[in-house]
Order: structure tokens, then sequence, then C-alpha cells
């Protein structure tokens, strides 16, 4: 039998996505294959007192993941999707996703708010995100946003401390380690747009691997991979820094329709350009690259320029 070593960051939610990967696999393993699961310590999970955007963005939790994936050391690499950056390292590809989970934020409010709006005025709220920065500060400009990082139970216990009056957190965190009741309000979609790729359990593999590569894509949720894929085009055409507020969703409506949501804010939530499409899901990555294009077409220069971080 030939072994395969799956990779995956040490956290609880990230150790419950690599035995839902694991046990996917199981079914299709035939004998021929069997699985190990092996934890790597990230650079974004041993630095927690600065945050993300000043370290190098979402890389830091996939960086010595795909070194060893690179090295031979494993040879899949588990992600939550929305922490894989929109490049990745020469050689590797994402082979495929898990049926994707519930893609809303939730708030969790020590004062039991049932809404963004019922915050009481001048809370602080803990994100280390952005794009919910952005968004929080664009409904509610009195709000105090400061830096929250830690897994789920910290964040939770943060909260609970009174260290912040508040915190958001993304729904399929929670709902996969049990603690689906742990929120005071769900965030529609609309009202605070996704990060790309929230809520999908992405696959990360060598891209000369094809055996591996047939294999995971026995297990891969097609709907979820055309949704994502289209997120993740949105960011690249975006050419945003990892300093960019960035919202984008794709989902099915029905099933022969695809709706597509793209969000750019600037960080203090005062500028805000958003485009939506639809089509047919074959192309639904021309649909958010087109979104892309309209807001690129939408935003001032000066704006641009801070966004991409380019003359």
């Amino acid at each position: 039998m030939r072994l395969l070593k799956i990779g995956t960051r040490g956290s609880p939610l990230a150790l419950f996505q690599a035995n839902a990967v694991r046990d996917a696999l199981n079914e299709f393993g035939n004998g021929v294959f069997e699985f190990q699961i092996t934890e790597i310590r990230t650079t974004g999970d041993r630095v927690r007192d600065r945050p993300l955007a000043e370290m190098g963005g979402k890389g830091l939790f996939t960086k010595e993941i795909e070194a060893a994936l690179l090295a031979d050391e494993i040879d899949l690499a588990v992600h939550s999707t929305k922490d894989v950056p929109t490049w990745l390292p020469e050689g590797l590809c994402m082979a495929g996703y898990l049926p994707r989970e519930d893609v809303r934020d939730v708030l969790i409010s020590r004062a039991g708010a049932k809404s963004i709006q019922a915050l009481p005025e001048g809370s602080v709220v803990g994100t280390v995100a952005l794009r919910r920065k952005a968004q929080l500060l664009a409904l509610r400009p009195d709000l105090q946003i400061t830096m929250l990082r830690g897994n789920v139970e910290t964040r939770l216990k943060r909260v609970e401390d009174g260290d912040v009056d508040a915190t958001l957190l993304a729904y399929a965190g929670l709902r996969r380690l049990g603690l689906g009741n742990q929120y005071t309000h769900v965030i529609e979609p609309e009202d605070m747009v996704p990060s790309a790729g929230q809520g999908a359990i992405g696959i990360e593999v060598r891209a000369q691997d094809q055996e591996v590569r047939s294999l995971i894509e026995k297990i891969s949720h097609r709907k979820t991979e055309q949704c994502v894929t289209a997120e993740r085009a949105f960011l690249d055409s975006i050419d945003g820094t990892c300093q960019s507020p960035v919202g984008a969703w794709a989902r099915y409506q029905n099933d022969d329709q695809v709706a597509f949501d793209g969000i750019v804010l600037s960080e203090d939530g005062t500028r805000i350009y958003r485009s939506k499409k639809m089509g047919p899901p074959e192309d639904a990555e021309r649909l958010a690259r087109s979104a892309a294009e309209d807001i690129r077409a939408q935003a001032d220069p000066e704006f641009w320029r801070a966004f991409t971080g380019k003359d």
C-alpha cells in the first residue's frame, strides 16, 4: 500500500478538516492507499502578537506546509481555503474541495447583541480580518476595532472574559467544532460579503503527482470547486495586497445559474465598490473577472494605487 501523508496545521479546526479529508479518501483507498495526518506548525501559529497584514498576510498559515509538500515530506495539504493565497508556489495546485459549509460570518457579542446595529455605541470589536473591519466600519463607524488573533476557542474566551465586547467568526468553523450555538447573530452575506473560499476545505497537491490528483478528483465537490475557483479568480483580477479588504461570494441559484458578488473597500469603510453578476455555471470564473473589471472602472486612481500598492 502507498502511504499518503496529509499535511495540516495543528489547531482543533485544522485537524477536524484534515480528518474529514482522510475519511472521504478512505472510501476510495481500495486497499491501495493508507493515510497519515502530519501536523505542521506555521509562522501564523507561532507569532500571535502582530497583525497578519504586517507579517505578510495569508501565506503565513500555508508557507511551511507548502514547503513540506514541495520537499515530498507530505503528499497533500489540507487548508481552510480562505487562508490560501491566490498565487501558489510553482509546482503546486489546488486539486479539489470538500462540499462547502455555511459561508456566513457570525457575531459573538458579550452584551447579547442580535445584530451589528444593536451593538452598544463605541463597542470594542476584535478581529484581524481587514475585510471584516472595513465592512463593520461601513455599517457602524463608531465601533472600535482591535486586533484579536488566536484559534476559535481563544477568541470566544476573550469575549467571555471581557477583553473585547464582540468578535466575528466564520460560522463554518463553529459548526465543525460543535460550537454552532456560540453566537448571538448570523450575518447574511448580502450584509457582509465573505472571504473568498470561506467555508470550503481545500486540498493542495504537487501538480505532477497525477496519481494523487486523480484520487482527490474523486472526492472533490464540483459546485464548490466552481464557486471557489471563481472567487479566487476575482482576487487574482483585483490584484489587491494582503492589506486589501476584499470579499467574494459565488453560489448556485437553482442548478443552472451562478450568482457572484464582489466587494472592495477602504480599510476605514468609507469607500465601497461592489459588483454583482449572474450567469451559467461554466462561466463562473469569467463572471468573477468581469466583476473585478467593473470595480476597477468604478474606483478612482488614488484609491486604486493605495489598494494595490502599485503606482
